[in-house]
């Protein structure tokens, strides 16, 4: 009969108990009810009432199947990765609920090759450049003159404010931009004429920071709520 160490044994036994207190807690953390212990953070501002599904949605396959997939890319059997237990968040999964038409700064003008050293300066490929998730705010893009990038020799013949903006881009007050203009457009309101007119620099951080909009309550477009967007699957 074949004897086992005292010390293997316990080994056995430490090895057993730990995939048990892991499995339970594995179980216990799936739980939807206990989706808040594994957040990185707190949601972002319009986001509280969504669950961890709403955008982490499981990956294709079992877990044998994704880790054998990614084994097989780490020996270079494999063109890509395969996400493991939980699809990626990416663009595709943002613009599922707020996709829209009427953008002023859609996703696709960000990957036009004359904005290229805009994208290398502040990095705007992905929705989560300036809404980073997890932060309990609405926008974590904090530069608030980022419209410089892309708009330093913008010129109007018709400028309807009283400091033109070729002055205005002159004197390179670039915070001004969003005292007059909402980044995406999507709020109903006439912009100003008069620079003392504008919106305060302090309403916006606040704004950034998930407060009121200082634009306007009506919107051109909403974004679809999770019931909505179940009822589209």
């Amino acid at each position: 009969m074949l004897k086992i160490s005292r010390k293997r044994r316990r080994q056995w036994i430490g090895m057993s108990f730990g995939i048990f207190i892991t499995s339970i807690a594995y179980v216990v953390l799936s739980h939807p009810a206990n989706e808040e212990y594994l957040s990185k953070g707190p949601l972002n501002t319009g986001h509280e009432e969504l669950q961890c599904s709403s955008c982490h949605t499981t990956a294709k396959g079992n877990v044998f199947q994704q880790m054998q997939a990614n084994i097989m890319f780490s020996v270079g059997l494999r063109r890509s990765e395969a996400n493991f237990g939980t699809e990626n968040v990416d663009n595709n999964k943002c613009l599922a609920c707020h996709e829209r038409e009427n953008d002023r700064h859609p996703l696709h003008r960000f990957e036009e090759p004359r904005f290229a050293n805009a994208r290398k300066e502040i990095g705007v490929t992905n929705c989560e450049s300036c809404h980073q998730e997890h932060n309990g705010v609405r926008i974590t893009q904090l530069d608030v003159g980022y419209c410089r990038s892309c708009h330093e020799e913008t010129e109007m013949k018709n400028d309807p404010l009283d400091v033109s903006h070729k002055e205005l881009i002159g004197a390179k007050q670039w915070n001004t931009c969003l005292q007059c203009h909402d980044f995406h457009g999507n709020h109903i309101f006439h912009a100003a004429e008069s620079i003392k007119d504008t919106i305060p620099i302090e309403e916006i951080r606040a704004y950034f920071n998930g407060g009121d909009s200082p634009y306007a309550q009506e919107k051109k477009f909403y974004a679809t709520t999770e019931e909505e967007f179940l009822n589209q699957q």
